[in-house]
């Protein structure tokens, strides 16, 4: 009888460290998710920039 205790025990602490990990999983993706969209904006903003610039730079050429 001990045995089966003991065995029913180390699963149910298997899948309490499973859940761990997964919700630790979790909320790094989620951090992630959030750097990537933060790093997309950004470059969006340095590409919109750097149109401008460019315009500018080509009317400026034009006035030569």
């Amino acid at each position: 009888m001990f045995w089966a205790m003991f065995a029913v025990a180390v699963g149910f602490l298997g899948l309490v460290v499973l859940g761990v990990l997964g919700v630790r999983v979790f909320v790094e993706a989620q951090r992630l998710g959030r750097q990537v969209s933060d790093s997309a904006r950004r470059i969006n903003r340095a590409a919109e920039d750097l149109e401008r610039a460019s315009v500018s730079a080509a009317r400026a050429a034009d006035s030569l």
